[in-house]
């Protein structure tokens, strides 16, 4: 497993099923000040330790969204990268991911249609070796073909 792989691109010519990329990072409380700042997404639950002790979670979570994002950065940067389009996603929170995590988020090829560039990728995102975002992804991938 490649982790915070070379930016860039790889070409749908390139691809393989069972190719893995991710992305490890901490998330700090200024990640969720600002992801809260940009998608005004001001939830308490985020930003109020007092509101957030009392809630299910016993304390402040970071955004889904955010966590969700490393698997765009992945797809953006790493698998296939610069060039890709994003055509869908599906995403099920399994749990939280709270101030001070390291996120590792993967993401894995899973299918491939050459012809019409379309890339189907499983992707996931694991805290303490559990997985707390599950989902997958299609895109389409850059070709030299069209460069």
């Amino acid at each position: 497993m490649l982790d915070n792989a070379p930016r860039g691109t790889i070409c749908i010519e390139d691809l393989e099923i069972g190719m893995v990329r991710s992305v490890s990072k901490i998330i700090t409380d200024r990640d969720i000040e600002l992801f809260a700042e940009v998608s005004t997404d001001r939830n308490p639950v985020h930003l109020d330790d007092d509101y957030a002790h009392d809630t299910i979670f016993g304390g402040r979570i970071a955004h889904g969204m955010l966590t969700a994002g490393l698997v765009s950065a992945v797809i953006g940067e790493q698998l296939p990268g610069h060039g890709t389009v994003y055509l869908g996603q599906n995403l099920k929170f399994l749990a939280p991911v709270r101030p001070g995590d390291l996120v590792l988020a993967e993401v894995e090829v899973t299918e491939i249609d050459f012809s019409k560039r379309r890339v189907k990728m499983d992707t996931r995102c694991i805290v303490n070796n559990k997985k707390v975002l599950v989902g997958d992804a299609t895109v389409l991938a850059p070709s030299r073909k069209f460069d």
